[in-house]
């Protein structure tokens, strides 16, 4: 099974930045299509953003758009979300993950902390 790492979270400022890293551990990096996911206490896991094979197109949920950024480094099997203009709304654990065939993996991490205060 693909093995994905995150990393990158912290306590920022409304209106600050971060990025966040995904390290992948499978084989052919640019063949998987990626996405950046989150959940806040008491809430379930929502989608943020997708990153198709190769890097060909993005997607992204309509409360994030002009605001992050998915990206990928083929060569250090990394993949990115540069988050801008952070709101205290944003306060959540963030995972990675990869699709597995037609659906996203079941095998989720620990993700990475992101706390948005002042």
């Amino acid at each position: 099974q693909v093995q994905l790492v995150e990393s990158g979270g912290g306590l920022v400022q409304p209106g600050g930045s971060l990025r966040l890293s995904c390290a992948h551990s499978g084989s052919i990096f640019d063949m998987y299509v990626m996405g950046w996911f989150r959940q806040a206490p008491g809430k379930q896991r929502e989608w943020i953003a997708t990153l198709t094979r190769g890097g060909g197109s993005t997607n992204y949920a309509d409360f994030v758009k002009g605001r992050f950024t998915i990206s990928r480094d083929n060569a250090k099997n990394t993949v990115f979300l540069q988050m801008n203009s952070l709101k205290p709304e944003d306060t959540a654990v963030y995972y990675c993950n990869v699709l597995d065939g037609t659906r996203w993996s079941s095998s989720w991490g620990q993700g990475t902390q992101v706390t948005v205060s002042s």
